[in-house]
């Protein structure tokens, strides 16, 4: 692989006040593109009920963030085949409309979603399978916020040593439930201060778990 681009793959739509939604996407970028460019259409058309910022709830949300991936992909899957391509476009969806707790939602690239619950305490979209166990042996419902956000960062790191498609810069939102509003928003980069000396400590961390395991007998 030598083009390699930088891409945001979290979008927002925020009406202060009344609701904070956080698009995060993988797959196919075009079609990626594609999807939030019509949901931003859609919302400069008005806050109808028709797109995000007019939506009732959260469920209403994410099936017209399901119709807008059908759309695309009924216009473009057939182009896509003909290269032997395929539309796998998919998207977590999460975040609070007034009147409603928080929700969130993963859709897969045909456009049918679930909800997280009491046993589903994360989503993953893309690369999942580097990153995933440390999030299985750390996130429970439980989890204080600081220390799921230091995981999910561990996660990204441990993703990225295993997988050369994965790279920076990562992009953080962390939403404070009943706010209505983005108060807390990071990017971290190549060479950010803080993803270094987390990623240096962890890995000595785990070196020297690894060095305190007892030994096999034989």
């Amino acid at each position: 692989m030598d083009n390699f681009a930088k891409f945001c793959k979290m979008t927002v739509f925020e009406r202060a006040g009344d609701r904070v939604i956080v698009l995060l996407s993988s797959g196919n970028l075009a079609g990626t593109q594609a999807v939030v460019s019509v949901l931003t259409q859609r919302c400069a058309d008005g806050a109808s009920a028709a797109n995000l910022l007019g939506a009732r709830t959260m469920f209403d949300v994410v099936s017209l963030v399901a119709d807008a991936m059908r759309d695309i992909e009924k216009r473009d899957a057939g182009y896509l085949a003909e290269n032997n391509i395929r539309f796998n476009a998919s998207f977590i969806v999460g975040g609070q409309i007034r009147g409603e707790p928080i929700r969130l939602f993963r859709i897969y690239a045909e456009g049918n979603f679930i909800e997280a619950g009491i046993d589903t305490p994360f989503f993953q979209t893309g690369e999942t399978k580097y990153g995933k166990p440390i999030l299985d042996r750390v996130l429970t419902q439980h989890t204080p916020l600081a220390d799921a956000t230091k995981c999910v960062l561990v996660s990204f790191d441990s993703t990225m040593r295993s997988n050369l498609s994965v790279g920076m810069p990562i992009d953080l939102i962390c939403y404070e439930r009943d706010s209505l509003e983005v108060q807390w928003r990071r990017r971290f980069d190549e060479g950010d201060p803080y993803f270094t000396t987390l990623s240096q400590q962890w890995g000595e961390g785990v070196r020297q778990v690894f060095r305190d395991l007892p030994d096999l007998r034989w």
